[in-house]
C-alpha cells in the first residue's frame, strides 16, 4: 500500500498545484476536477468518483474544509474531520490527489486548476454549476453524472437517526 497523503494539498499551495499541474499538462494528461464534502463515503460516492475519473487521466478533488462544511451543512457536520476524508479519497483508486479549501464554493480551485473536464453530479443543472462559464471560456468541458438513487449521505444519516 502506498502512502498518499503526498497526494493532499491546501488550495494555499498555489505554487506546487502550479507546478503540478503544469507538469501534467506537458505530459497532455486530461485533468478532471470535481468537488465535495464526502463525509459518510458510500457506494453513490465510489460510482461517482469512478466515473469522474474515466474522463481523463487524473481525478482531483476538492473537499471542502471542516470549517466550510459547517457553514452550509450544520453544525453537526461533518462528521469525520478534514484529513480523514482526505485520506480515505486518496485511498481510492479513482482518485489521484485531493485540494483542501476553505471557501463556501469552489470558483478560485477551479480557477487555479483550470480543468479540461469539470464534473458535478446531474442533480445540477450546467447553468448552475460553479465555474463552469469559466471552463468552457477556454474550451474546457462540463459534465454530470447521475446519481445512484437512494445513495446519499442525507439518507445514511436520516437512517441512523430514526
Amino acid at each position: 500500500m502506498t502512502n498518499k497523503t503526498k497526494n493532499i494539498f491546501n488550495s494555499s499551495d498555489k505554487k506546487t498545484i502550479t507546478n503540478f499541474l503544469d507538469n501534467m499538462r506537458k505530459k497532455r494528461k486530461r485533468i478532471v476536477f470535481t468537488n465535495g464534502v464526502f463525509d459518510i463515503l458510500h457506494y453513490g460516492h465510489i460510482n461517482y468518483l469512478t466515473k469522474a475519473r474515466e474522463m481523463g487521466d487524473i481525478l482531483i478533488v476538492g473537499l471542502n474544509r471542516d470549517s466550510s462544511v459547517r457553514k452550509f451543512k450544520s453544525k453537526d457536520r461533518p462528521l469525520q474531520n478534514e484529513m480523514d476524508r482526505a485520506r480515505i479519497l486518496t485511498a481510492l483508486k479513482a482518485v489521484d490527489y485531493v485540494i483542501l479549501f476553505s471557501e463556501e464554493t469552489p470558483a478560485k480551485l477551479i480557477e487555479m486548476v483550470k480543468p479540461d473536464i469539470l464534473v458535478k453530479g446531474a442533480d445540477y443543472k450546467i447553468s448552475e454549476i460553479v465555474g463552469a462559464e469559466f471552463v468552457k471560456s477556454y474550451g474546457g468541458e462540463v459534465k454530470r453524472i447521475k446519481f445512484v438513487k437512494g445513495r446519499s449521505s442525507t439518507d445514511i444519516i436520516k437512517k441512523l437517526n430514526s
